[in-house]
């Protein structure tokens, strides 16, 4: 890897201060040097990049990944398609994530076991296009919840691991664990795609969800949660549960609970997914606002700005993306969730983007050197043309990220292309 020095740029480096003109020196895949005024670094053989005063920010994380999710409108389409199509169609999602400025991306679940981890040992390889991957296992579930697509006169397999007890539950993520998956899923609670199982039921046992826990950190795995009902984030926060999944249905008990477990959790919103049905975006797949109401989708758009508000205030980590992958929310669209939280869960500008960047590279890597621009930070990155400061929707637009990075390498680098688009 060459150095690169990139020069002229307005830094925001998501630590907590003002964002300032200044210049970064890149040392193989991380930042050596950062400084505050311009024209203060040099390094022999460098590549120099002339920021040209546009916006410099650390790269985003999508927060509860399903890579595999391409134009879904039915859990038919991701139990139907063979292993080998499902590869490609996982590959394009973490293409579609990297286009969009999403450098890093904590998965959640995947259609067939293996698709994530497949496509991370590639991107990580360099052999296709990509970013950071943790990569999620299939869902675990039990018999009658979210995830089981059986009946008693059809038991069709779906794309999770249905299991009665703990036992049962031990053996299946000690499965994900030695296929490779970072993260393992958990459907702890029920939803609205489910009439039997609404969002505010709680299927999985307590004595299910501890063993899953318990033998997920045994592997050094993390545990994510679907789970939107009150008693269902109670039991996440007592069994220790990585990142909680939606959690639109918490009780003053279950908010507590969650602030006081603030610095080691992660609560993922997952906003898009029904606003878009709200907005009657999902109406040409059959998914009307009209049908939302019946489902009730109205009410749990309700009730995730009343909580999720809530913990914002009270310093809760939250993490955008989620749910992204269906006809109306394509892969690569994730930064619409930036205005959703301006606009819903009261966050400023500058907060929003601290959920994207700093708290989505906590989620990615314990060691606390991603998401941010600090020296000796891993040097994923975006220079934007623009100030999302100002206006967080422009992060949805892709010309306007003029340069991404990962792990020092350039993904795009269109900086001249901008500077000559600039001075014409």
């Amino acid at each position: 890897m060459s150095n690169i020095l990139i020069t002229n740029a307005q830094i925001w480096d998501a630590t907590g201060g003002a964002a300032f003109s200044g210049d970064m020196l890149i040392e193989g895949n991380r930042i050596r040097a950062v400084a505050r005024t311009p024209g203060q670094l040099s390094s022999v053989d460098a590549q120099v990049i002339d920021a040209g005063g546009m916006f410099l920010m650390p790269g985003m994380t999508e927060g509860h990944g399903h890579l595999s999710f391409e134009n879904v409108t039915a859990t038919e389409n991701l139990i139907t398609p063979t292993p080998e199509e499902m590869v490609f169609t996982t590959a394009r999602g973490a293409k579609a994530m990297i286009d969009a400025g999403f450098t890093s991306v904590y998965g959640a679940s995947e259609a067939k076991m293996r698709l994530g981890v497949a496509v991370r040992d590639e991107v990580n390889s360099g052999r296709i296009p990509g970013p950071r991957i943790r990569a999620g296992s299939l869902e675990i579930s039990v018999t009658g919840a979210m995830g089981d697509e059986g009946k008693e006169h059809n038991p069709r397999i779906g794309p999770s691991i249905i299991c009665n007890g703990p036992e049962e539950i031990r053996k299946a993520v000690r499965l994900c664990c030695r296929e490779g998956c970072d993260n393992i899923k958990l459907d702890v609670s029920g939803d609205p795609f489910y009439p039997s199982t609404p969002g505010n039921s709680t299927p999985m046992a307590y004595d299910e969800l501890l063993m899953a826990v318990q033998t997920a950190h045994a592997y050094g795995r993390k545990v994510n949660a679907h789970v939107r009902s009150a008693q269902g984030i109670k039991d996440c926060v007592r069994a220790g549960v990585d990142g909680l999944l939606h959690c639109e249905f918490a009780d003053e008990e279950a908010l507590d609970m969650m602030e006081a477990a603030k610095d080691r959790i992660f609560v993922v919103p997952t906003p898009g997914l029904f606003k878009q049905v709200m907005n009657n975006e999902g109406a040409a797949a059959g998914l009307s606002a009209q049908v939302g109401i019946y489902m009730g989708v109205d009410k749990v758009v309700e009730a995730s700005i009343r909580t999720h508000s809530e913990l914002r205030k009270r310093g809760v980590r939250l993490l955008i993306g989620g749910d992204y992958g269906f006809a109306w929310s394509p892969q690569g669209t994730q930064a619409r969730d930036l205005q959703y939280f301006v606009e819903d869960f009261g966050f400023s500008n500058e907060g929003a983007l601290i959920c994207a960047t700093r708290n989505g590279g906590l989620a990615m890597r314990n060691e606390g050197d991603l998401g941010t621009l600090a020296e000796g930070s891993l040097a994923d990155m975006l220079l934007v043309n623009g100030n999302p400061l100002d206006d967080v929707r422009i992060m949805t637009d892709h010309d306007r990220l003029v340069m991404i990075m990962k792990d020092g390498q350039f993904h795009k680098n269109e900086t001249q292309a901008a500077k000559r688009r600039a001075t014409a």
